[in-house]
C-alpha cells in the first residue's frame, strides 16, 4: 500500500458515507456457479409437496414457505407464498458470491433472508459496488464489482445513490473541494479509482492536491477497477505467459495443488500452466482466492438437498473462468509495486475537510436516497408502498 507523510487521512466511511450491510442468503441452494442448476433446483422445489417442499426449502426464522414478501426491485418474480407457488422461477442473475468469484443467483425475495432491497434499487449498468475487505498487507483493502455483492462481512458502498449513475455516494462538497485543490474538475469515477489505488489496511484513504500524483493514482485505479469488474474487453497476459490447459482436467476434479518450480496448477491429473506464484498466492482475508474458487465448485453438498443438484461433470465454461481468474490475479499482483510507490505528498487531510465543512458528511448522506424507479409488487400481488 502507498506510504503517507501524515496520519490524518480521512476514512473511507466518511468519503463514501452511504453503506449497506451485505445481503444474507440463509440457505446455500439459491446460488450456484452455473445457471442451469438453479433452474433445476427451482423445479425440484416446486415438484415437492407438503413437508418435502418445506425440508428442501430449508426454512429459517426469516424465511419459510409461508413468508409474505414483495419482489426484489427491478427483478420480476412471483409474490405468492412459496407454499402455493407454481410455474417457472426467476431468471438467474450474476452476483459476487466471494472475492473474485461471480456466481448465479435466483433473484427471488422469498428465497433470501436479508436481500437488502436498497442495493437492488440502484443496481444497473452504471453502478459500481465497493466492498470493504480489510485483508491486511497481503490483499486488496477494497473490492469492486458491477454485480450485487453477497460477500460477508464487509460493508457495501455503492458509487451512486440513484440509478442511472446519478447522485454520487460521496461526501457533499468533496468533488468541489478536490477540484479546487487540484486545479481541475474531478468526476466520481476518478475519486473511486483513486480509492482503489491508495486505500490503506485501516480503510483510510490518503488524498492529495498534487495533480500529477492524483492523475497517476487515478490511472492505476482505473486498471484495478477494470480487472476486478471484468466487463468489456477480457484481460490477457502477454504471449508466452498466458495460462493454458496442458493436460485435460478430469470430469469430476477433487483436489487442486500448485507446483511452484514448474509454475503449474495441478487439478487432479489435469495441468494448467504457466501460473505465476503471485496468482496462486493471491489472498483475501487470509484465504487463497484460487483455492476458495475451486472449493466452491467441488465441495460435496449434503445428499438429498437442493444444493446437491449440480453439474454431473466439470463444465468447459468453468475451465475458461479459471483461466481468466488466473490472469486477473496475476495482473493485479503486478500492480502492487506501483501502488506501493505512490507516496502521497501535499495531503488533503481530514482536518482540512472538516474545516471546509466537507466532513463530517450529513446524516442524509449516510441514508439511502428515496428511489422508486421500478414498479415493485408487494406480497400476494399487492402494490408496494415505499
Amino acid at each position: 500500500m502507498p506510504s503517507v507523510t501524515h496520519d490524518d487521512a480521512p476514512p473511507l466511511a466518511d468519503l463514501m458515507p452511504w453503506s449497506v450491510a451485505p445481503p444474507r442468503l440463509g440457505r446455500r441452494w439459491p446460488t450456484a456457479p452455473d445457471a442451469a442448476s438453479l433452474k433445476a433446483r427451482w423445479d425440484a422445489l416446486l415438484k415437492a409437496e407438503g413437508p418435502d417442499r418445506e425440508a428442501l426449502f430449508e426454512p429459517t426464522r426469516s424465511r419459510t414457505l409461508h413468508s409474505a414478501v414483495g419482489q426484489l426491485p427491478g427483478r420480476p418474480s412471483g409474490t405468492e407464498k412459496l407454499v402455493r407457488a407454481t410455474g417457472p422461477g426467476p431468471e438467474p442473475v450474476r452476483v459476487l458470491h466471494a472475492p473474485f468469484d461471480e456466481q448465479w443467483l435466483l433473484p427471488d425475495h422469498r428465497l433470501i433472508d436479508a436481500a437488502r432491497p436498497e442495493l437492488w434499487r440502484v443496481a444497473d449498468e452504471h453502478q459500481i459496488f465497493v466492498v470493504e475487505s480489510p485483508s491486511g498487507a497481503g490483499g486488496p483493502q477494497v473490492l469492486a464489482t458491477s454485480c450485487v455483492p453477497f460477500l460477508r462481512p464487509g460493508r457495501i458502498r455503492p458509487l451512486y445513490r440513484r440509478p442511472g449513475g446519478t447522485e454520487p455516494n460521496l461526501a457533499p462538497g468533496l468533488l468541489d473541494h478536490l477540484g479546487t485543490r487540484l486545479g481541475h474538475s474531478v468526476a466520481p469515477p476518478d475519486v473511486l479509482a483513486w480509492i482503489m489505488a491508495v486505500a490503506r489496511p485501516d480503510l483510510t484513504v490518503p488524498l492529495t492536491e498534487d495533480a500529477e500524483l492524483f492523475s497517476r493514482g487515478v490511472e492505476l485505479g482505473r486498471r484495478i477497477l477494470w480487472l476486478m469488474r471484468r466487463d468489456g474487453d477480457r484481460p490477457k497476459l502477454p504471449g508466452g505467459r498466458r495460462p493454458y490447459v496442458r493436460a485435460p482436467l478430469p470430469s469430476r476434479p477433487l483436489v487442486v495443488d500448485y507446483d511452484r518450480d514448474e509454475e503449474t496448477l495441478l487439478v487432479d491429473e489435469g495441468r494448467i500452466s504457466p501460473v505465476p506464484p503471485e496468482a496462486w498466492d493471491f489472498e483475501t482475508a487470509g484465504v487463497r482466492v484460487l483455492e476458495q474458487w475451486f472449493t466452491a465448485r467441488t465441495a460435496e453438498p449434503e445428499p438429498g438437498t437442493l444444493a446437491a443438484i449440480r453439474p454431473a461433470t466439470w463444465p468447459q465454461t468453468w475451465t475458461s473462468e479459471l483461466l481468466e481468474l488466473i490472469t486477473v490475479l496475476a495482473l493485479l499482483a503486478e500492480l502492487r509495486p506501483q501502488q506501493e510507490e505512490l507516496t502521497v505528498t501535499s495531503p488533503v487531510t481530514a482536518s482540512e475537510l472538516h474545516q471546509a465543512e466537507v466532513l463530517p458528511p450529513t446524516e442524509a448522506a449516510r441514508r439511502p436516497a428515496s428511489v422508486l424507479d421500478h414498479h415493485e409488487e408487494g406480497p400476494e400481488g399487492q402494490f408496494a408502498l415505499i
